[in-house]
């Protein structure tokens, strides 16, 4: 009971700063620097906007690959072993789909532009590539330190 309650915690956290920081640029924030810009922008595709041409599709086949992966995780039992970063995670995923159901795509709103241009990305998309770099962490390093 106690890892679904750490689950559920970090799950309705992540989405929650998520949709609060999104929402402050739908309402028209704007910072730009020299490096960086803090603007609006709906990404309709993936990362760096891949899959764009799949238009209402790419949100069923997300929502589909989610629903696959936790019940991956669930039967791996990954879920009972990693419950909080499992809810940072699909919390991100979760919320970066909301978006595209209420919105029409994700907002995305950090970009670097400083040397070189990188990708828009979002709060969320930060806590996937964290989730991920943890879970690797978990399941490769640690298990060679304990040798």
């Amino acid at each position: 009971m106690k890892k679904l309650l750490l689950f559920l915690v970090s799950f309705f956290l992540i989405v929650f700063i998520d949709q609060a920081i999104k929402h402050i640029f739908l309402n028209g924030y704007v910072l730009n620097t020299k490096c960086i810009s803090l603007t609006l922008a709906i990404n309709k595709g993936v990362a760096f906007s891949m899959f764009s041409f799949l238009g209402e599709k790419l949100k069923y086949m997300q929502l589909l690959f989610i629903l696959i992966l936790i019940i991956f995780f669930i039967k791996e039992k990954i879920l009972q072993t990693n419950p909080i970063i499992s809810g940072i995670l699909f919390g991100a995923a979760i919320s970066n789909l909301l978006d595209r159901f209420l919105i029409g795509g994700v907002v995305d709103y950090v970009y670097w532009h400083c040397g070189f241009d990188f990708a828009i990305f979002n709060f969320a998309d930060v806590m996937i590539d964290f989730a991920i770099l943890m879970f690797a962490y978990y399941y490769f390093f640690a298990k060679i330190l304990k040798k």
